[in-house]
């Protein structure tokens, strides 16, 4: 594959890759999630595809920003920050230096006349999604399944709970389900 780093112009990094025109969003978000999995395995004190705020450290990586009607910024849209940051294309030899605050609309026009676009070439070749579906397969074969979607979106047959690990109603027998329970004073 060949990706193309950009920045969101608010907090994040969008890795873009085209792929064929042949997958819908939830095969595509499947992919996304496998290879996000994948990349936590490797680099698990890095990155994290837990879905809930209070599991994560590290890097999120977003697999539902791939679900259906999510949007992006696309590349050189000024975004509603207090200094109007721009979603700029970057190269990944200058990504682990950059400052997200520097993409603005004040600095990006002198850095697109002096270097370019670095994301020109994205529609150069599109790529397949089938080495990131036969992951998809593994994982599933390894018990690994679905993972949460946004809460606006229908709940999936196979989707595990959508409640936060701290809101969850405990089984009965885990310690934790012992709040509020009276208990018995000692003699």
């Amino acid at each position: 594959y060949v990706s193309y780093p950009k920045t969101s112009g608010s907090r994040g990094i969008h890795i873009n890759v085209r792929i064929e025109r042949r997958w819908g969003f939830q095969a595509v978000r499947r992919c996304v999630l496998a290879l996000g999995r994948e990349v936590e395995r490797r680099v698990p004190e890095l990155a994290t595809t837990k879905w809930w705020k209070e599991e994560r450290h590290g890097v999120f990586i977003d697999y539902n920003q791939n679900a259906r009607d999510r949007t992006v910024a696309s590349a050189y849209s000024v975004r509603p920050t207090p200094n109007a940051q721009v979603s700029c294309p970057v190269t990944w030899e200058e990504l682990p230096a950059i400052e997200l605050r520097d993409f603005t609309i004040a600095t990006v026009p002198a850095r697109y006349a002096a270097i370019g676009d670095p994301g020109a070439g994205i529609d150069a070749q599109a790529f397949s999604l089938q080495p990131l579906i036969d992951l998809v397969l593994r994982q599933e074969a390894e018990g690994q399944g679905e993972a949460p979607l946004p809460p606006h979106f229908p709940k999936l047959a196979n989707e595990p709970r959508r409640v936060m690990p701290s809101r969850a109603r405990k089984e009965p027998g885990d310690p934790r389900s012992q709040r509020g329970r009276r208990r018995e004073k000692p003699d």
